[in-house]
């Protein structure tokens, strides 16, 4: 279903938390989207390219951790971890793909190099011992991305943003076409962060009902 506009009509959703863990990851990732506002606010590239190298980090923790679990409980993942690390690579190609539009700057580079540090070991611990939590931080990450690339895209749909034309691997990897332009990148990112929202939150939903742990 789509709106007036074209787009998606419930691209943006929102999971309400189910318990202390679920208000927990939520504050996290509020918190999180305080900090970006404060030192980004509309300037949604550069917004794009720290956020992309924050949510390439649990993909890969959870496909790695996942794979560890796998091999002392000799047991079939149930393709979780082909999933984690497949959402790991598609975001990094998020990163890769703004890092061309936004060209950060130096000290935009250090602050992503904090960032990431800082959250890879959180997030580390978090799915060590609270896995559901952790998959339930990432859905949260991700309704925050789709609510932050929906306002880039309205920004550029608008012309307050140039509409420029895209990096030749976006356009290969996207498939977006010859002639593919920003807003063509920004609505093909945003289905991929739903889709992560998605999976991530099915994840958490799978460990809380035991099917998966």
């Amino acid at each position: 279903m789509f709106d007036q506009t074209g787009h998606p009509a419930d691209i943006i959703t929102h999971r309400p938390p189910a318990d202390l863990a679920d208000r927990i990851a939520l504050r996290v990732v509020k918190t999180m989207r305080l900090f970006a506002d404060a030192f980004f606010a509309r300037r949604y590239g550069h917004r794009a390219v720290v956020l992309e190298t924050v949510a390439a980090v649990p993909g890969m923790v959870g496909g790695v951790l996942q794979h560890l679990k796998a091999l002392r409980r000799f047991r079939d993942d149930a393709g979780w971890i082909r999933e984690l690390l497949d959402e790991a690579e598609n975001e990094r190609m998020h990163l890769m793909a703004f890092i061309e539009i936004a060209k950060p700057s130096a000290f935009e580079r250090f602050l992503i190099l904090m960032a990431q540090g800082v959250f890879f070991n959180l997030y580390f611990l978090i799915y060590l011992f609270f896995p559901k939590t952790a998959h339930r931080v990432v859905g949260y990450l991700e309704e925050e991305a789709v609510i932050s690339y929906t306002s880039y895209l309205a920004q550029v749909e608008s012309g307050a943003i140039p509409n420029t034309p895209v990096p030749r691997m976006a356009v290969d990897y996207w498939k977006l076409g010859e002639g593919a332009t920003l807003r063509d990148l920004i609505i093909a990112v945003r289905a991929d962060e739903a889709g992560h929202r998605d999976k991530n939150h099915g994840f958490a939903d799978a460990i809380r009902d035991g099917v998966h742990g």
